[in-house]
């Protein structure tokens, strides 16, 4: 039997927001995405967070790969009750899945009109973003990711027709030495560290159209230890790196608040506020 989207949730007079949003994560990680779009958006959107379910998850690209079928049971939930666009935090999942650029285009597709609720991957978010801006000749700052993650990022964005100046991770930068020591960090890190990657990312690739963050780590705020995301410092190392920078959780939210036809409320560079200028 065919999928049918509760007829009610065409009345807006039963929503508790106009705008209503569903978030997946990967398993076991608190994910801040939910948290860091709500902050930024209208006082009419909603958010709900509903986090993948895998028991013996350890972040094997594998397990993404195998467990690749629980986002349309994700996005089927949110589509119940009653979200208007589901997005998915977690990058990797699209070079995991083994299906390619067009793959992952036309499996959101598929998902989107089976549930009647629009689906975003982070991950294929970041091609869109790219094509959006013009962006043809990036760097990439691969922060924690190890080798096998950002090289599959690497080549997902290469097969998507970009240039891929540079990539690199903490441990290739020389800030760690071995992936071990990242991985103790639980990807949060100390924010100076931020600065620092990304000048070592600007001085081996300074002539590129924009640069690039991997993933969603996050950095701790000098002042009194609070964790953020890049998103919170893109327009700052826009203006320190003289190019848009874009990292995944901010490519993700710019594709929901487009889906939404609705603007950010707090500056977060050039990309989001590049909605504003479009509608």
């Amino acid at each position: 039997m065919a999928y049918e989207k509760p007829a009610k949730w065409k009345d807006s007079s039963v929503k508790l927001f106009p705008h209503q949003v569903g978030f997946t994560a990967p398993p076991h990680d608190f994910d801040a995405a939910p948290s860091d779009f709500l902050r930024m958006a209208p006082r009419t959107v909603g958010v709900h967070g509903r986090m993948l379910h895998v028991p013996d998850y350890t972040h094997k690209l594998d397990q993404r790969q195998k467990n690749f079928g629980l986002l349309e049971e994700f996005v089927e939930c949110m589509a119940n009750n009653g979200a208007d666009v589901c997005a998915q935090v977690g990058s990797n999942w699209v070079h995991a899945s083994g299906l390619g650029v067009e793959g992952i285009r036309d499996h959101c597709a598929m998902l989107s009109d089976r549930y009647e609720t629009p689906f975003h991957m982070a991950g294929y978010a970041m091609v869109e973003a790219l094509r959006d801006q013009n962006v043809e000749k990036v760097a990439l700052n691969a922060c924690y990711h190890d080798r096998s993650w950002y090289q599959g990022t690497v080549g997902f964005l290469q097969e998507a027709g970009f240039d891929v100046v540079w990539a690199g991770n903490f441990v290739d930068q020389g800030w760690f030495n071995a992936q071990t020591d990242v991985d103790r960090c639980v990807w949060c890190f100390d924010e100076s560290l931020l600065w620092d990657s990304f000048d070592y990312v600007a001085d081996k690739a300074p002539h590129v159209d924009a640069y690039l963050i991997n993933g969603m780590s996050n950095y701790r705020r000098p002042s009194d230890g609070l964790a953020q995301r890049p998103v919170h410092h893109t327009e700052a190392l826009e203006g320190r790196l003289g190019r848009p920078v874009i990292g995944h959780d901010t490519a993700l939210y710019w594709r929901v608040f487009k889906t939404l036809g609705i603007t950010p409320e707090i500056a977060q560079g050039q990309l989001l506020s590049s909605l504003g200028e479009k509608s």
